[in-house]
């Protein structure tokens, strides 16, 4: 596997010669080399470190689960790139969260996971600067979760190695969070910004950051021959360069090259002295104002040509390629100067929205409101009822699901709830749905007088004293007569019948051709 199909040279400039760095073994917390160790720094991302380390360290504690669904706010989307750019309202798991906050750098997740565990920023940070005191972290002070430029943040390549011997120490369960090679959110594949994870033989991960004021930032873990090594490269001046150099390091680390040019070697991480710089340098004109080519950014393009590893696993994925892509170029007795193609990395899928296990979760701190979904489309049959059911993969987050919180605007006048207005009241004299001669039948009223009642029900009448309606109804002999009175509700007195000289009811002759023989009577409405 010696083939070099991409490189990239490293050069030299101001940034590069004052970048800090430090190498030191895991398991005993010895340095085998550094230089400007403690010197304060901007940490950039590689601060999500920490935010990881106080998220876990409540998750350990009960106060908050990987499923907890933590509600996504306004001051989260509002943050600046790199982002997820999810909407406000909307939930994500805490789970879900890192993933996407420690493989993309995610800037709003940091935000996400502080407002979740924390509360609020403000307090988050608290907790962050709590653990940094507590782990012995001098040079360290954090304003924010995600690293973004802040008066007052800072920490130092000793810091940092410190902070990733103790996730690695007090997580060790955890520790494939920092080792995932893409994320697959909808139908983004978001690769981890670490340029070692793919090509350097052994590479656990860890965490990468870029800002202007620091340059490109990365700290990495790698195991080889039962050795588990830190480096911590700040101030490199690209992607590329920081990539190239923790490659380097790990590799003199491994080869016991310690001491000689490298200083600090055999003391332990705590025992090396204070810097005399009590302020952090900003690299902004070197890395950002005097650049060549395209602007610096956390995702600087680098090689992402892939070869295919030979064989695979049971799931049909490419099994990573064990193989130092980072090659030494010859006659450089320091080590690996080019940069190889990257193997297939692993993907591993994540969503904006709950688990089934969210409803029974510990609540997030910022949980203050009830979501509600509302969906646009329904879910494909047999599709579990979370918001990544719903989700709409084309696109960032997901626009068919509305999670907005309750409803807690006063009533309007006239309103009994919301969006729901009150049925006014019947007109004076109008008659309702209970026959109003049944509802106040006197003592005397017999059933016969009370059926016409009863066919009224439902109808609307006229004030007490008019007619229902001025038409006159069809009788069985196709003759008008007038409408029973609304007030009275009784049927017209039968007319007097005739005598014959007899004194016999004269019979009335009904012809066979009549009309209306042989339907049946009118109703008496």
């Amino acid at each position: 596997m010696g083939l070099i199909l991409s490189a990239v040279a490293v050069g030299a400039t101001t940034a590069q010669a004052a970048a800090p760095y430090v190498v030191a073994d895991v398991s005993t917390g010895r340095v085998l080399f550094s230089e400007d160790a403690t010197m304060p720094w901007y940490p950039a991302s590689v601060t999500k470190l920490m935010t990881t380390y106080v998220a876990l360290k409540k998750v350990r504690e009960g106060k908050i689960s990987f499923d907890t669904a933590i509600p996504i706010s306004a001051a989260a989307n509002s943050v600046p790139p790199s982002k997820i750019g999810a909407k406000p309202g909307l939930e994500v798991t805490l789970e879900n969260a890192l993933k996407m906050m420690l493989v993309k750098s995610a800037n709003d997740m940091a935000v996400v996971i502080a407002e979740g565990v924390g509360g609020t920023v403000d307090d988050f940070a608290a907790l962050m600067n709590q653990e940094a005191a507590r782990l012995g972290m001098r040079e360290s002070h954090f304003v924010n979760p995600n690293g973004l430029f802040a008066d007052g943040q800072q920490t130092s390549a000793r810091d940092l190695a410190i902070l990733t011997i103790a996730l690695l120490r007090d997580f060790p369960d955890h520790a494939d969070l920092f080792h995932i090679g893409s994320v697959k959110l909808g139908k983004r594949v978001l690769k981890n910004t670490n340029g070692l994870i793919g090509r350097y033989q052994g590479i656990e991960g860890m965490k990468t950051g870029f800002i202007c004021p620091s340059g490109f930032n990365l700290v990495a873990v790698a195991s080889r021959n039962g050795q588990r090594l830190v480096a911590v490269v700040m101030g490199a001046a690209s992607g590329s360069d920081r990539t190239l150099k923790a490659a380097q390091f790990l590799d003199k680390g491994f080869s016991g090259g310690y001491g000689g040019i490298f200083g600090g070697g055999g003391g332990s991480l705590q025992s090396l002295p204070a810097s005399s710089v009590t302020t952090p340098p900003n690299m902004r004109e070197d890395i950002c104002v005097h650049r060549k080519g395209a602007p610096a950014s956390e995702e600087e393009a680098e090689p992402q040509t892939t070869v295919q590893a030979p064989g695979g696993n049971e799931d049909g994925r490419a099994a990573p390629m064990a193989m130092a892509a980072v090659s030494p170029q010859s006659g450089m007795a320091t080590g690996p100067r080019t940069l190889g193609p990257r193997a297939a990395l692993d993907v591993q899928t994540v969503f904006i929205g709950r688990t089934e296990r969210s409803a029974s979760a510990p609540q997030a701190a910022n949980a203050l409101f009830t979501p509600v979904l509302t969906a646009r489309k329904a879910p494909e049959k047999g599709a579990p009822k979370t918001a990544a059911a719903y989700a709409d993969p084309a696109t960032e987050a997901t626009p068919d699901i509305e999670v907005k919180p309750a409803n807690v605007k006063p009533l309007k006048a006239g309103a009994i709830a919301p969006g729901v207005k009150a049925k006014a009241a019947p007109r004076h004299g109008a008659i309702g749905k209970a026959p109003a001669v049944a509802a106040t039948k006197p003592a005397d009223l017999n059933n016969e007088q009370a059926e016409p009642a009863k066919a009224l029900e439902g109808k609307s009448a006229r004030p007490a004293g008019k007619l229902v309606s001025p038409t006159l109804r069809k009788t069985a002999t196709g003759k008008g007569k007038p409408a029973i009175h609304a007030k009275t509700q009784a049927k017209p007195a039968p007319a007097k019948a005739k005598l014959d000289p007899k004194g016999k009811p004269v019979q009335k002759k009904v012809s066979a051709a009549a009309p209306d023989a042989g339907k049946p009577p009118a109703s008496a409405e």
